[in-house]
């Protein structure tokens, strides 16, 4: 078997191309769905000359390494918060000013109505500044962070508003960012910030903070159990006059939320039970495991009690 060979798993009807293959025998299929399953070589077979030339042969891509997809800089602003990966656990937090305007930038981390500051300096234009490390495994319980910038206007010229944004990291979302930070040119978790604010009213805004949660502590992380079923009489009391897109919409909501706590708290891997059904289920949330750079793979498992009714995530 080869890279680019087409192969139709023994124990399924999903077939595709061989996108990789490693010294251990593992190899990883792109599916017609686009995206990639892992697989052994002893549960595939290649689909035949013969068979391609009687059904017909789909036209497929060469195969190539995935690259992360880049993030369009904003127009109005170019700010940005960068997570620059030091190793597979610890974190670098910078803050990027690829624009052409000069800010006097604050960050602060956010516990209800208490705020810590983590930086509050100029930032000017071309400049990336380190403020701050956090580790990747507590994820989970890092406060919201709270981004302010006033321009700095260094002549007479028209008034550019100074705006805000609040960020709270959530594991499923947070490894869609990757990205070339500007300025580093180092791969990170990029998030643009964006003028999405009126100008900013700071007494009103600490009159704010102060009404939001004041007593409340930060979430700490539940681990979830190593098995999660998402049969929907499972998750709901009464699941009767619901629709199949409100009980799709309950079960995708668990799966994320899990596998948030269990990267979280720093499980190395968990299982989904979906159950056969339709399938749409599964296929879902292998698409959106496929999507994710912090899963070592996914795969069909416990055959015999489930068939393809359970899916194995490792997490790296």
């Amino acid at each position: 078997m080869n890279i680019g060979d087409r192969v139709r798993l023994l124990h399924g009807k999903e077939e595709g191309v061989i996108r990789k293959i490693s010294s251990s025998g593992r190899i990883e299929i792109e599916i017609e769905d686009g995206f990639i399953i892992p697989a052994l070589k002893a549960e595939v077979v290649l689909i035949h000359e013969t068979e391609k030339k009687h059904f017909g042969e789909k036209e497929n891509p060469e195969p190539e390494i995935p690259s992360p997809t880049p993030i369009s800089a904003p127009k109005d602003q170019g700010l940005y918060l960068a997570f620059i990966p030091i190793n597979d656990q610890n974190l670098s937090l910078y803050l990027i000013n690829d624009s052409k305007q000069a800010y006097l930038a604050h960050v602060s981390e956010v516990f209800g109505a208490n705020q810590r500051t983590l930086f509050a300096a100029a930032l000017n234009v071309g400049e990336a500044k380190k403020f701050d490390d956090r580790l990747l495994k507590e994820m989970d319980e890092w406060p919201a962070f709270l981004l302010r910038f006033i321009p700095i206007h260094n002549r007479l010229e028209k008034a550019i508003p100074a705006f805000e944004r609040q960020l709270k990291m959530k594991p499923t979302q947070f490894f869609r960012h990757l990205s070339k930070a500007p300025r580093l040119d180092k791969t990170a978790y990029l998030f643009a910030l964006e003028q999405t604010t009126k100008e900013l009213d700071i007494r009103a805004l600490n009159q704010e903070l102060e009404e939001l949660n004041p007593k409340s502590a930060p979430i700490k992380t539940v681990k979830p159990g190593r098995n999660i079923d998402l049969h929907i009489e499972k998750l709901v009391k009464d699941s009767h006059g619901m629709s199949n897109s409100e009980m799709l919409r309950i079960q995708l909501d668990t799966f994320e939320k899990n596998l948030d706590q269990a990267m979280a708290s720093g499980m190395d891997e968990i299982t989904f039970i979906h159950g056969l059904g339709n399938g749409v289920l599964r296929k879902e949330i292998h698409k959106r495991l496929s999507q994710m750079q912090n899963i070592k793979y996914f795969q069909d498992t416990q055959k015999d009690q489930w068939g393809y009714g359970a899916t194995l995530v490792r997490i790296s």
